[in-house]
């Protein structure tokens, strides 16, 4: 059961599923009995307390004719899923070659041998090495594009940060 309800305080009109003992203003807050809330319809259809709702909001905006040319929600509802447009067609109506968009799409701009960003690759390291040195973190990030520098930078942040703990030179997550 769906309910158009609206509120004495604000004016707010909201829908409302099923009966509860009070409902509350999702506008200004206010709490009632769901027994004295102004009820402007009682259905079991959704999609007739929304047009209900819908037109009276349009009245309320001097929308009325307007909103009475349009089909009804469940209408609309069938009207998109009917007309949405898949990937591969939008790509070829808007000119471009979708073999070549999907091949691009597996490329990865920072190189071939890198997956994620510099920090990601630091922190990986720190994960899949056993109490790593810097050399060793530096020569993990190193083969996947990420400079020496970085490294050194990357774990002193780290370290600042309380995300990784050095003792003797070799360094742990925390």
């Amino acid at each position: 059961m769906y309910a158009v309800v609206g509120c004495s305080e604000c004016s707010n009109l909201w829908i409302i599923e099923g009966r509860t003992e009070t409902t509350q203003c999702p506008r200004c807050g206010s709490r009632k009995a769901y027994e004295k809330r102004k009820k402007f319809v009682e259905t079991d259809d959704a999609n007739h307390a929304r047009d209900v709702r819908a037109s009276m909001l349009a009245n309320r905006q001097g929308e009325g004719d307007a909103f009475a040319k349009l089909d009804s929600f469940g209408d609309l509802e069938d009207d998109v899923a009917d007309g949405v447009v898949d990937d591969e067609e939008y790509l070829e109506e808007s000119g471009l070659d979708v073999d070549e968009v999907e091949a691009a799409g597996g490329r990865d701009p920072r190189g071939p041998t890198r997956s994620g960003s510099k920090k990601e690759i630091v922190e990986r390291a720190l994960e899949e090495l056993d109490r790593p040195t810097e050399d060793e973190v530096a020569e993990y990030a190193g083969e996947r594009g990420v400079s020496a520098e970085y490294v050194d930078d990357a774990l002193e942040k780290l370290a600042r940060r309380g995300e990784v703990s050095e003792s003797r030179g070799r360094y742990r997550r925390l």
